[in-house]
């Protein structure tokens, strides 16, 4: 029996069960309780054929259904509770050769008609420092957990968090294993690009300092996913009003070598980036440098999202030795009266990019996003999005990629 039969209804009971638990617990543990149904209906479609590729496209539409129930704490001096994930994907349309979408699970048929997990993770809070174990959704600038597709990616592991003094977070945490978007199983971690290893040990520490009125950030990251690879980030953010305008800047500096038994060879690569921004009204335009020193690319978990300002729909440029510029265009409707609407272009090219005989290698993408939530009536909040992106390269596939996205968020309680 698949994993996808066995656990597709166990989100719902484990919800009507959820009450009565906490019932038995102090006020606080059901006060602060929520629980919300998130559902994303994705279309997907890539284009390989100015590739040259045999396989003309990819192409899949599939239901996704996200349970996401989070208890209050219990009273007292250490307050204890629990969060509880739950994921459902089910197969709209596929087949005819057309799946690798990373939507759905492969089987021997193309993609399998579902998948599903459950996990929950068990936390503690003490004054304003909190402890989680279990299931997890990372968001850190040195491990973010990767949205893309269908369904997030979950991990398995401990997460600290302590916000003890004001403006400093402090945070330190071992991720085992992780759960893959389209997956319903555990997995050992691994890397990107790489000779493939695995080792079931990530361990991070790092902390951010925000001050001049939060305006300002500093933060200091290590990370070591062991035997492979361990890593430093090092980032300065800023924020500042000039009359109607806000200007921005994100600077980091990211450092990977091997580490331990280094099972997936030397690993040798810095990764430097500069973004800067200037907002006004409901416009937005940002330009970002990218550079790659060593003899590796960025060295990252896969399939996490990088903290790279150029990692983006398709590409992330962060090659052996390349070198990418962005120009990047937001706009914000609500500033013509259309609130809910938004869109966005982006333009990055890369070039420098190590390849057999030289560093000829390059690369452009551009991106186009377009999104609408519905500000009232009986829709209301249902979002809708459209993302499309074209690629060319001279050493890697040239692609065109589209996604609509139909989203909605129910309150369960």
């Amino acid at each position: 029996m698949s994993l996808s039969k066995h656990f597709s209804a166990r989100p719902l009971l484990l919800l009507s069960t959820l009450p009565g638990l906490a019932l038995a617990q102090e006020q606080g543990f059901i006060e602060d309780a929520k629980a919300s149904v998130q559902m994303r209906n994705f279309y997907f479609n890539r284009d390989f054929r100015d590739s040259g590729a045999a396989r003309a496209k990819s192409e899949e539409w599939a239901q996704g259904f996200l349970l996401n129930a989070q208890s209050g704490y219990t009273q007292g001096t250490v307050g204890v509770g629990v969060d509880i994930i739950g994921r459902l994907g089910v197969k709209l349309d596929s087949g005819g050769g057309r799946a690798g979408s990373l939507l759905l699970p492969n089987d021997d048929n193309g993609s399998a008609d579902d998948f599903s997990s459950l996990g929950a993770a068990v936390k503690m809070k003490v004054s304003r420092t909190e402890l989680k174990v279990g299931e997890l959704l990372p968001t850190l600038p040195i491990l973010q957990y990767n949205d893309a597709r269908l369904l997030p990616q979950t991990f398995q592991g401990a997460m600290l968090t302590s916000r003890e003094i004001t403006g400093l977070t402090l945070n330190a945490g071992q991720m085992r294993s992780f759960t893959q978007r389209n997956s319903s199983n555990r997995e050992d971690l691994f890397i990107d690009g790489r000779a493939f290893a695995t080792s079931d040990r990530y361990n991070y520490l790092g902390g951010e300092y925000r001050f001049n009125q939060e305006r300002t950030m500093v933060g200091l990251w290590g990370a070591q996913l062991e035997d492979i690879y361990s890593q430093r980030f090092i980032q300065f953010t800023h924020k500042q009003p000039v009359g109607a305008w806000t200007l921005g800047a994100n600077i980091g500096l990211l450092d990977s070598e091997e580490e331990g038994q280094a099972k997936a060879g030397q690993i040798d690569n810095r990764s430097f980036f500069t973004a800067l921004s200037a907002g006004l009204g409901g416009h937005t335009l940002m330009a970002a440098w990218q550079r790659m020193y060593g003899d590796d690319g960025t060295i990252w978990l896969s399939p996490t999202t990088t903290v790279l300002p150029s990692d983006i729909q398709v590409r992330n440029f962060a090659s052996a030795e390349e070198k990418a510029w962005q120009l990047r265009y937001d706009y914000n409707f609500v500033a013509l009266g259309v609130p809910g609407l938004s869109a966005f272009v982006r333009y990055v090219n890369g070039d420098n990019v190590a390849v057999a005989g030289g560093n000829g290698g390059k690369e452009w993408e551009r991106d186009f996003d377009l999104s609408y939530v519905i500000q009232s009536g009986p829709l209301k909040n249902l979002g809708l999005r459209w993302r499309n992106a074209m690629v060319r390269s001279n050493f890697g596939p040239s692609v065109d990629d589209n996604r609509l996205i139909v989203s909605y968020s129910l309150a369960l309680f």
